[in-house]
């Protein structure tokens, strides 16, 4: 009986150059996954959080990705810089989320290309409402600086995080208020005064939340324990 043969064509095994590209990414997305490059609190480089099941990129906020529990984040579009995927990164929500608060048990490592087959974005899906993350924003810091000229003094009273913008004014614009005629006179020898700032969500412990209580009450309480 005679055996079938078989013909080997003559350009199999001949990849296009786009089945090149996806096999070249998909092992790039292989080798980012079994070789995770650390990451350092307080680097400054850019991370891959887990968001669900998928990987996102994102950068930290300079001067709050120290802590060891809880740093801030801004999710961005895996292929940022480039305007093709800020306009992709709208469609997707990528930029409107703002600074958020990451637990440091999310992140894999610092971000590689590999990671990027992996995101929302090349998945063609949005950024889930919910990414897991509350936002990290703004807060209001008190403080009391010496008048003598000397640079020393101490922080009163840290508030946050305000969640809408338009609370943190509201707050701000009270507490300037009470200060009015006050600002040297609350705290002997100094001079009391309020400014916005970043709530560093590695020191949440140190700030009070301003939806539990009355801010102007916070100043008070904050007041009569360096008087006590």
């Amino acid at each position: 009986m005679k055996r079938p043969s078989f013909r080997r064509c003559g350009n199999a095994g001949t990849l296009s150059p786009e089945d090149q590209a996806v096999i070249d990414q998909y092992r790039e997305t292989l080798a980012a996954l079994r070789n995770p490059q650390p990451w350092t609190p307080g680097s400054a480089q850019e991370i891959a959080v887990r968001v669900g099941p998928f990987i996102e990129r994102a950068h930290t906020r300079p001067g709050d990705d120290h802590g060891p529990d809880m740093i801030a984040v801004a999710l961005v579009h895996p292929g940022t810089p480039h305007a093709g995927a800020y306009l992709h990164g709208r469609q997707l929500g990528y930029t409107e989320r703002g600074w958020l608060r990451c637990k440091t048990t999310a992140i894999l490592g610092l971000w590689q290309p590999g990671y990027a087959m992996l995101t929302h974005a090349a998945a063609g899906l949005p950024l889930p409402d919910d990414p897991g993350m509350d936002p990290a924003h703004y807060a209001i810091h008190i403080e009391a600086r010496k008048r003598d000229g000397n640079l020393g003094g101490h922080t009163l009273l840290r508030l946050g995080p305000y969640i809408e913008t338009r609370h943190a004014q509201q707050d701000y614009d009270r507490l300037t208020a009470t200060l009015d005629g006050r600002e040297t006179t609350l705290v002997p020898g100094h001079r009391v005064s309020v400014r916005f700032g970043s709530f560093d969500v590695s020191d949440h412990q140190k700030f009070a939340d301003p939806y539990e209580t009355d801010a102007v009450a916070l100043l008070d309480a904050a007041v009569a324990g360096v008087s006590a």
